[in-house]
């Protein structure tokens, strides 16, 4: 295999396994996918970015031995971000470890309200159906 097709293989290993960790229920695994999948799509940036050259410094190489600056100022870009998210994430499961001794997210007590409700078809005492009231003045039916 050439290199860019293991770097890709690579880049595509990381991403699905940060995916499927951000999936999860505890905040470490999730900040453990946050990295992964930052670093994923990093190397995928370079990959992408064409083949390598040499330093693109004005005078010291032609255009044509040079290697794209931009992909590489975007790759140094997404790094800060993710740094932003770890720090975010890492300071969410702290927080979460002090409070609950736990760093796992529970279900929303309305969520699970809304689900059973929609289950057993139900709607709330402030729900207001004016689509069956205009539809009966029409003659049609919803």
């Amino acid at each position: 295999m050439s290199p860019n097709v293991t770097l890709i293989v690579v880049s595509g290993v990381l991403v699905a396994c940060g995916v499927a960790l951000l999936l999860e229920r505890t905040l470490t695994r999730v900040l453990v996918g946050v990295v992964l999948l930052g670093n994923g799509i990093n190397i995928l940036f370079l990959v992408a970015s064409g083949r390598p050259g040499l330093a693109p410094i004005l005078g010291k190489a032609t255009a044509e031995t040079m290697s794209d600056p931009l992909p590489q100022a975007m790759v140094l870009t997404a790094i800060v971000i993710t740094l932003g998210m770890v720090a975010f994430v890492l300071a969410l499961a702290y927080r979460s470890w002090q409070i609950d001794g736990h760093d796992e997210v529970q279900d929303d007590v309305e969520d699970r309200r809304i689900v059973r409700r929609a289950e057993l078809d139900e709607t709330s005492a402030s729900y207001d159906d004016d689509t069956r009231e205009t539809s009966e003045e029409e003659g049609t039916s919803p």
